[in-house]
Order: structure tokens, then sequence, then C-alpha cells
């Protein structure tokens, strides 16, 4: 007998480029994005709103450019993770339901670490959500291996591919328990 199939429903990616966020309430809707190398990859989502919404920024501190910052957030930690959860609330959104995922964060051009880019784009990242009481659910950062970023928003699931490997493996799947606020 032939597996089922569902009818009608057709994933759409929604690649999300460097230095750039996207949310989305739609559940055919696969938000995307790929070499996250020194970069990080923040997703967030709402459960109960089933709102979801990624960000791909470069660069931990966006006092080095002010003027960049102001025309594309999504470039720095500390302008794009704001950036990101007002567009998230915008689609209702809860900041205490929201689940956050993180990959990236490597050391892939830098070998001798002395920029150490992902390095402090980590740290920003912590620090940013240490101020508002919030904590990552699931993550995979450092290493020397570029990632890419997947989350579904019909499901809340975060899925990672590793260069390098054929597969990609979940990283983090929607808690809908009553211990979300």
């Amino acid at each position: 007998m032939p597996a089922p199939t569902l009818s009608g429903f057709i994933e759409q990616k929604v690649v999300v480029g460097v230095g750039d966020l996207a949310v989305s309430n739609n559940p055919s809707v696969v938000l995307t994005t790929y070499s996250l190398g020194s970069c990080l990859g923040v997703s967030i989502y709402d459960p109960v709103a089933r709102v979801g919404g990624l960000l791909h920024a470069m660069l931990p501190d966006s006092s080095i450019d002010p003027a960049k910052a102001a025309a594309q957030p999504a470039m720095f930690i500390d302008s794009g993770l704001p950036a990101l959860f007002r567009a998230a609330y915008q689609l209702r959104a809860d900041k205490y339901r929201v689940q956050i995922c993180v990959a990236g964060g490597a050391q892939v051009m830098d070998t001798a670490g002395f920029f150490n880019i992902g390095k402090r784009n980590y740290a920003a990242l912590l620090t940013m959500l240490n101020q508002h009481g919030l904590q990552i659910r699931a993550e995979q950062t450092g290493g020397l291996n570029s990632r890419s970023m997947y989350l579904h928003l019909g499901t809340g699931e975060v899925r990672l591919k590793i260069s390098g490997q054929t597969n990609e493996f979940v990283l983090c799947t929607n808690l809908t328990n009553t211990s979300i606020r």
C-alpha cells in the first residue's frame, strides 16, 4: 500500500540572506539561511501563535557603522535581534513563549582566532538574551564548519545541515507543553 500524501500542501522556501531577517505565520513556509560561518543564525518560534522568525547576523556590534545598522539592522546582533522580535510581535508572538535556537558562530576564515567574530557574535547574543530573561532552547555553535538552518513554520522544527555532511538533522522540535508561559 502506498504511503499517504498531503494534497495541497506545498512548502515555500523563503531564503534569509546574510544580514537579513524574515518572520511569518504561514505554516507552509520554511525560513532558510545558508552559510552560517562566523555569522549567527537565530530562530524564534511561538508554538501558540505559530509565528516564527529567522535572523542571519554578521557582526556583534552596530556601533562600528551606525548608518549601516539603521539601513540594515539585521547585519548586527545588537540591532538585528530586537528587530526580529519586534517583527514577530506584530504577528502576535509572545516574548515568553518563543523558543530560541541558534547556529553558527564558527571560526571558518580566521583559523588563528585573531578576530574571533563567531565568538564575539555569540557573546553579544548571550548578553542580550540574559538582559531580557530569555534562554536558548537548542544550539549548535562554534567549531570550524559552516551550517545551513531551516525553520519549518508548520511544525516549529529547526533543522541544520553542516557543510561537508550529506544529511540534515533536527536541532529543535516544537515544544507545546504547559511549561510555556
